[in-house]
């Protein structure tokens, strides 16, 4: 008999990593043929909840980089069945990525060259792709104010403002949390925007 503990990787889960867990199998056995195969080798490291304003909460899950792409398949699935199992909480699913430290003289070993998918910028980017999916991102500014303080304006496809429109707070909360910077999400008018 299969149990949760087979859908999370973590040694000590906490509450709320068991409960994702024990939704991801119930969801499991509710549904049948191709999908339930596929649904059967999903797990996942962690789940963290959020703070998004107003009291809402968002529920971000870290999954295995090489699962990313079966997660992304089943994402409408997934994301639909656990916002429903945990009403009122926007879920996220995010790949676990590495971030290799700068060669200084400090740590020169001889190893290989850091690979650029390894580099802060390239983990924080893939980040927001993987906070905003499955809506496409057309457009990145970087605003620098005369306090040096700087906010990041990413532009999301207009087709899909329907469907993202609620969750673009959540979005922004998540993304503050794991790197700390700050991001406000918009849907420009369609001809506005021009792509990368």
């Amino acid at each position: 008999m299969a149990t949760w503990r087979k859908k999370v990787l973590k040694e000590e889960p906490d509450q709320l990593e068991q409960a994702v867990a024990q939704a991801m199998l119930d969801l499991e056995k509710a549904d049948g043929g191709q999908q339930k195969a596929e649904l059967r080798d999903l797990v996942f490291i962690s789940a963290s909840e959020v703070d998004v304003a107003a009291g809402k909460k968002a529920i971000v899950i870290v999954v295995p980089y090489i699962l990313l792409n079966n997660f992304r398949k089943l994402h409408h699935i997934l994301t639909m069945n656990l916002e429903k199992k945990f009403s009122g909480k926007h879920v996220i699913f995010i790949g676990q990525r590495r971030i290799l430290p700068k060669e200084s003289r400090n740590n020169k070993r001889k190893r290989q060259q850091r690979p650029r998918s390894r580099t802060l910028t390239a983990v924080h980017e893939a980040l927001l792709e993987d906070i905003a999916y499955p809506t496409e991102i057309v457009g990145k500014r970087l605003r620098v104010r005369t306090d040096n303080s700087r906010l990041l304006k990413v532009h999301l496809n207009p087709k899909e403002k329907q469907n993202a429109e609620g969750k673009v707070e959540s979005f922004a909360a998540v993304y503050k949390k794991l790197t700390g910077k700050s991001v406000v999400f918009t849907f420009p008018a369609k001809d506005q925007y021009v792509g990368f």
